[in-house]
């Protein structure tokens, strides 16, 4: 009986855009896209740090890898690749950076004492080592999940291929600190979260509440501002303090209490003034850049705004305050050359906005 092919996204490791592509296992990993057709060893192939559903796994010792989520594909790889959590000889360093790090986290913990946590996590948050933020990552996502009644994940597809190409459109000289991996999950509310890690959560009524492609890419877009800006680790250091840092120091990076924190953290995405404000402007810049209209977020937080006792916005009205300030904000910085710019075109805009249309609904927290 021949393997059940399953739907992934292939990336290079070279850039951050991302290939639809088929896999299916055979006896090797055969890996099938546009102009692209890999075969990787079995024996060779190592599991990346992520939260299930999503399964990443590449070739040991290279950067390229895919993601998928279908869990049959999941478990045959576990039961065949025999070193996919393998730690291999380069981890020694790895080991060493995460010791003097730790160090330097004990030597944080008494500053944290002496300045306070504000001080700390500006200073802090960009030098966190990325795998650090990305294993803490991981753990936030699946908590996430468990605060908002495990949403399932849309994976349609179609849609999931109009929603790479858009990422990768608006992320090309975008100056992240990494390759951002969103991830779409049936819900009732209209929001976005930023994990640490780059991981950016959708809940899938932000799709459906969005009038034009504009709308939700200024969400998203926004988000990638977090990103950019390290907000959510310094968001898991406002949360828990010291805990975090001694959680270095001990080796608990995922620890219950830092985990439910920070999940708690990213729902009510409790973000300073400023750093909504530099947010923005990013998303402002990625718009006008990506050839969409910059004052879309503007015309959707306006919307927010007016209908604020709407429970479709509730999430997003909640997790981002001072909306008609800020909406006059965009606007004068977007000005009106972009205005009526569409991202996508119809087409892709109606297949994007089936991404959940085999996944059943779930209700709203």
């Amino acid at each position: 009986m021949p393997a059940q092919a399953v739907h992934g996204t292939y990336y290079d490791g070279l850039s951050a855009r991302a290939h639809p592509v088929t896999l299916v296992l055979e006896d090797s990993l055969e890996i099938t896209g546009r102009d692209l057709r890999l075969a990787w060893t079995l024996a060779d192939l190592a599991a990346g740090d992520t939260a299930a559903p999503l399964m990443r796994v590449g070739p040991a010792g290279r950067a390229e890898r895919v993601d998928f989520t279908d869990e049959t594909l999941a478990a045959a790889l576990k039961d065949r690749c025999p070193d996919l959590y393998r730690t291999d000889s380069s981890a020694s360093g790895g080991r060493l950076r995460l010791v003097l790090w730790s160090i330097a986290a004990g030597i944080s913990v008494i500053g944290l004492a002496i300045y306070g946590v504000p001080a700390i996590a500006v200073r802090l948050a960009p030098v966190i080592p990325a795998a650090i933020e990305a294993r803490l990552g991981g753990a936030v996502d699946g908590q996430i999940g468990k605060i908002l009644g495990d949403p399932p994940v849309c994976g349609d597809a179609p849609a999931r291929a109009v929603l790479d190409r858009l990422i990768e459109r608006m992320t090309a000289n975008g100056g992240l600190p990494v390759d951002p991996a969103i991830s779409v999950r049936r819900h009732a509310i209209a929001n976005a979260l930023t994990l640490p890690g780059g991981r950016v959560v959708v809940l899938s009524d932000l799709i459906d509440q969005s009038r034009t492609p504009d709308e939700f890419a200024g969400v998203l877009a926004h988000e990638f501002g977090h990103v950019a800006a390290h907000d959510p680790m310094r968001a898991l250091l406002a949360a828990s303090g010291s805990s975090f840092l001694l959680s270095l120091v001990l080796g608990d990076l995922t620890g219950s209490t830092i985990v439910v924190a920070v999940g708690q953290a990213a729902i009510s995405a409790g973000y300073s003034r400023e750093a909504e404000n530099a947010a923005d402007s990013y998303s402002v810049e990625v718009m006008r850049r990506s050839g969409g209209d910059a004052t879309a977020l503007a015309t959707i937080l306006e919307r927010i705004a007016k209908d604020d006792e709407k429970p479709e916005f509730a999430g997003l009205l909640r997790s981002h305050p001072f909306t008609v300030e800020r909406a006059n904000r965009i606007r004068a910085m977007a000005g009106s050359e972009t205005v009526g710019r569409r991202i996508l075109d119809e087409t892709d805009w109606t297949t994007l906005k089936g991404i959940c249309r085999n996944v059943p609904a779930k209700p709203a927290k």
